[in-house]
């Protein structure tokens, strides 16, 4: 009879820990991103090499203390991607990481497919936002956009413990 016992207490603590895992993982340490109104999105500019603030409205976006790169926002723009391809630098080889379900507005599997087909376009919008990571914000026809954080070349270097390649920011502390 104990043995029952010990083995329903092994499987219910066990799915106990299972689902307190995946409620942390996918809810415990997101946090909604206050929204300023003026500044939430940028884009690097071709001509000065700095962020800038532009056009949006509709903006919402999650992030976390727990990692650099789980930041997602979407936002729309009546700004039209032919222009912003005259006036912002472009992103080389975006890779938007998927977002918790119930942050909707956020589909990486429609993003990185219109990508893919040269349908969306992606857009610096901070380099180094933090150090080794850059904000990319990629913007479809219908002015829909998204914003994550993806590693840099220079942070997956130095994120696997090497020096810093030619090029590449001073690591802080260094």
């Amino acid at each position: 009879m104990s043995g029952k016992i010990f083995a329903s207490f092994v499987v219910v603590t066990a799915i106990v820990a299972g689902i307190a895992m995946y409620w942390l993982q996918v809810y415990a340490y997101y946090d909604e991103v206050p929204v300023t109104g003026t500044d939430d999105v940028q884009m690097t500019s071709q001509a000065t090499k700095r962020p800038e603030a532009v056009s949006y409205e509709a903006f919402q976006a999650i992030d976390s203390d727990s990692s650099p790169i789980r930041y997602r926002a979407c936002f729309t723009t009546s700004m039209s991607v032919g222009m912003m391809t005259e006036t912002y630098v472009t992103y080389e080889n975006p890779e938007p990481l998927v977002a918790p379900k119930w942050f909707d507005c956020f589909d990486a599997k429609e993003v990185g497919f219109a990508l893919e087909e040269g349908e969306a376009l992606a857009f610096m919008g901070t380099e180094n936002v933090l150090y080794g990571i850059d904000r990319v914000v990629a913007v479809l026809p219908d002015g829909r956009g998204f914003v994550w954080h993806q590693i840099n070349k220079c942070g997956e270097v130095v994120f696997d413990g090497k020096r810093a390649p030619e090029g590449c920011p001073p690591k802080p502390g260094e």
